[in-house]
């Protein structure tokens, strides 16, 4: 029989070695679910004594079917799919990883918005089918001094920003907080940051009163010229308001690495558009985003399970 038990909902590598090679120190047995539906969830919850998740959802019906649970612990940053206020009443510590893959989030962002004005996609797609011809293209206009507009101005906010102004980017954003902007990037409000951006980047967390924070009332608000990026969270965009602003013209296009749902039903609007650029969830990954996740998630856990504090326990309940 094994010290522990801990149940991890979801992955998206392809082993787990490092987590097992962790909890084994501590004689830990790792149960994987095959299925992330709650019912599922609540079957394997059972006799465990800490859940690690990555994007499943883990309600208050699959938490407190783990009576012994001592750690919820997410592999990644937002907690949008866990039920804080729940484990937060029953002294159950929440942890994540707020620092994970800053790095790579900010670099596909940046990545995203040189495609989109050097329109490589678009013109990648057309060489593969046999069409070698500069002037079919788009107007292209110099990066330099264009304004990228920063919706959230937290970790991967600020590691954008730094690269933007490198680019000799002029940089604005738009943060709730307000607090300690980066030399070079200047606060405005949201209508007008909307109203002077080349490109609009979002980096906020999905909330309540931030879902569909991109509609069809702030697109209105954009230059007809310009694009969104959005490496944050699917929910964040009225994905139908989007369809029918880039009809309208209100916008020129849209790199997407986020979706809602996920996977999306790519032969329908706005994901089918050829001014707009569709990646599978993908800025988070780099071989040294992952290891560092895994490794530090498991040991939050390990950590916990002998009796000490983990690192980046968010709920304040240690």
């Amino acid at each position: 029989m094994p010290a522990y038990r801990v149940l991890l909902t979801d992955y998206a590598w392809n082993d787990l070695d490092i987590e097992r090679e962790i909890l084994a120190e501590i004689d830990a047995e790792l149960i994987v679910a095959e299925q992330q539906d709650v019912a599922s969830l609540q079957k394997l919850a059972a006799p465990v004594d800490a859940i690690m998740t990555n994007w499943a959802k883990v309600p208050e019906a699959v938490i407190a079917a783990a009576a012994n649970c001592k750690i919820v612990a997410r592999l990644g940053i937002g907690l949008d799919n866990i039920d804080v206020a729940y484990c937060t009443a029953h002294q159950i510590p929440v942890t994540n990883v707020p620092d994970y893959c800053l790095i790579e989030v900010a670099e596909h962002a940046l990545a995203q918005l040189l495609s989109l004005a050097r329109k490589i996609a678009f013109y990648h797609y057309e060489t593969q089918n046999g069409r070698y011809q500069l002037q079919a293209g788009p107007v292209l206009r110099r990066l330099e001094g264009q304004t990228l507009g920063i919706i959230g101005l937290g970790n991967i906010g600020r590691k954008l920003a730094g690269k933007a102004l490198g680019l000799d980017l002029q940089v604005v954003a738009y943060s709730r907080s307000r607090k300690d902007p980066p030399p070079g990037v200047s606060f405005v409000e949201l209508d007008e940051l909307l109203a002077i951006s080349d490109y609009v980047s979002l980096h906020t967390p999905l909330t309540p009163e931030t879902r569909h924070l991109m509609n069809a009332e702030r697109f209105a608000r954009m230059k007809p010229s310009a694009y969104l990026i959005n490496t944050a969270r699917g929910g964040l965009i009225d994905h139908a308001a989007l369809a029918k602003a880039l009809d309208a013209g209100q916008l020129a296009g849209a790199a997407l690495d986020v979706q809602d749902p996920e996977p999306p039903d790519l032969s329908q609007a706005p994901y089918n558009d050829p001014r707009v650029l569709v990646a599978p969830h993908a800025a988070f990954v780099s071989v040294e985003s992952l290891e560092n996740l895994r490794s530090r998630v498991a040991r939050q856990v390990a950590v916990r399970l002998t009796g000490s504090i983990p690192e980046h326990v968010v709920n304040g309940v240690l």
